[in-house]
């Protein structure tokens, strides 16, 4: 499956909507999008997986960095995922206890 990457913003909060597999063929569209909005000043983000069917260790890279970048900032990067499937590799990881993980978006960027 493809992968496609949106961005929206919402104030001054980036919103980057993920559809389909990141994996280690696709994570550099993910990254240059999460870049793009970084070089446009924008530390905080939303990162919607929700409709992301497959997640891997590349994938799983790209938000760390992506999260340790906009942090030197006094930023945040936040998930929006409620696939177990996806879950479950946050889980594994222990990377849900790193990330803010929320039901919405709406509740994602209230915090």
């Amino acid at each position: 499956m493809e992968l496609s990457v949106t961005t929206s913003r919402r104030d001054d909060i980036g919103i980057v909507t993920v559809e389909g597999e990141v994996d280690v063929h696709s994570a550099a569209q993910l990254r240059q999008a999460l870049d793009a909005e970084v070089a446009e000043g924008r530390t905080r983000l939303v990162v919607d997986l929700d409709a992301v069917s497959f997640l891997d260790s590349t994938g799983l890279g790209v938000l760390v960095g992506r999260l340790k970048l906009v942090r030197n900032s006094s930023g945040w990067l936040r998930l929006v995922c409620t696939s177990e499937r996806i879950l479950r590799v946050f889980r594994i990881t222990g990377l849900d206890k790193v990330f803010g993980i929320f039901g919405t978006v709406e509740e994602a960027l209230e915090g």
